[in-house]
């Protein structure tokens, strides 16, 4: 059981390498990452050009403590990212699935986040 953990943790990894060889954030379109795990959900938009952190939301903060590792939960966490995108007046991102396939919790909180407006 350990074994296949690792071997699934490890292709993710691959995953994740190949995709961020072409996938880059800039100031006009910076990067949303996800991340997820069993406990909480986590986004955060980053430029890469500079190494900034713009923005970010993640189920263990205090307002959004009620939401669950959900797809419900990662919809309303995406929307939540959305929002909080346009007060910064950033309209337009480069999504990155960080390795994750795209479907369940991941397709979730894009949706949440087109859904507040975000273009991908």
């Amino acid at each position: 059981m350990l074994q296949k953990m690792l071997e699934k943790d490890r292709k993710r990894r691959k995953r994740k390498v190949h995709i961020r060889k072409t996938l880059s954030g800039t100031a006009e379109r910076p990067r949303l990452s996800v991340t997820r795990s069993n406990r909480a959900l986590y986004m955060q938009v980053i430029d890469d050009a500079k190494g900034h952190t713009l923005a970010s939301a993640s189920t263990l903060e205090k307002d959004l403590k009620d939401l669950k590792p959900t797809v419900e939960g990662a919809g309303r966490l995406g929307e939540v990212m959305g929002k909080r995108l346009l007060e910064k007046n950033i309209s337009a991102v480069v999504f990155d699935r960080n390795g994750y396939l795209y479907h369940g919790l991941v397709k979730a909180m894009a949706d949440g986040a087109r859904k507040a407006g975000i273009q991908f």
